[in-house]
């Protein structure tokens, strides 16, 4: 089966930096769930050999496992953890990192009609059952690890033949509208990205609709779709992410990291912040230091 011989090559390259031999190809292995964490999605597909994983979004909780795939098409703040995992059976992925041109380019050579028009913006995330033919190709491109004369030559053609694979599978919709100019999901990553580059900054949401070329009420629906949230709670996510970051280097200067990503009230700042992560923000640095991040 091929989902055997995934866990099997997964098992075998997957290091502790995800990273492998081929570009944008990432394997993961983890021996213990932990709690949920916050972190930064990607722009992925993700295809579990074995454990589970759940994901938090917004108000939105997916969970998915062995022999299913998440595609997420924006890179979104979420809060995730591994969910059945354990030395004796540690949960096992395979990652994609999804290329707007790449997937443009196979778009391109796809016959006029064949794939059904693209509606509304979708969700920036999603999960289903990984077919056959999915996992079939997921496997040559991780075998292509241990063929190192074939890797240069075969592994962009296996890309794209995954891509195309989930591109015609019912996520498709989530995985097309990445590359496509006008579609809202692009209006949406557009503001998305802005954003993250300037989270520190107060906005009207009506400069950001502005920015990313839509009206206020359709720029609100279709940021909502896709990231399960307001553009308000979008950049507190992000602000309080970066602020994590900053203090576990700064462990001592509370008051002025949160300044620094956009607060103004330090009691606004713990308050949000401890919702957030579980423990105030001097706690969780010490935390943090005593981890070694």
């Amino acid at each position: 089966m091929s989902l055997d011989a995934l866990r099997a090559l997964v098992a075998r390259h997957a290091r502790p930096d995800m990273t492998t031999a081929i570009d944008g190809v990432l394997l993961s292995k983890v021996e213990q769930a932990g709690p949920p964490a916050p972190e930064m999605s990607g722009t992925v597909l993700a295809v579990i050999a074995q454990g589970a994983k759940r994901i938090a979004l917004g108000d939105r909780v997916y969970e998915y496992g062995a022999g299913q795939y998440l595609v997420a098409s924006v890179d979104l703040p979420i809060t995730g953890h591994f969910i059945e995992a354990s030395p004796a059976r540690p949960a096992l992925g395979f990652g994609l990192v999804l290329n707007p041109a790449m997937v443009a380019e196979v778009l391109l050579q796809a016959a006029p009609g064949v794939l059904p028009p693209v509606g509304a913006a979708p969700s920036g995330m999603a999960v289903s059952d990984a077919p056959g033919e999915l996992l079939d190709a997921v496997v040559r491109l991780v075998r292509l690890l241990e063929q190192p004369r074939d890797m240069a030559v075969l592994a962009p053609l296996v890309k794209r033949e995954i891509l195309w694979r989930v591109i015609a599978g019912e996520q498709g919709a989530v995985v097309r509208q990445l590359c496509l100019p006008d579609s809202g999901l692009t209006h949406v990553a557009r503001a998305v990205r802005w954003i993250r580059e300037h989270y520190a900054q107060a906005f009207r949401v009506e400069e950001v609709a502005q920015r990313a070329g839509m009206s206020v009420s359709a720029f609100y629906r279709n940021f909502q779709a896709v990231t399960a949230m307001s553009p308000i709670q979008f950049q507190k996510q992000i602000r309080l992410q970066q602020a994590r970051l900053m203090l576990a280097s700064h462990p001592n200067d509370v008051t002025g990291v949160g300044l620094r990503v956009g607060y103004e009230s330090p009691s606004q700042f713990s308050r949000e912040y401890r919702r957030l992560f579980g423990a105030p923000p001097s706690q969780d640095a010490a935390r943090l230091r005593g981890f070694g991040t």
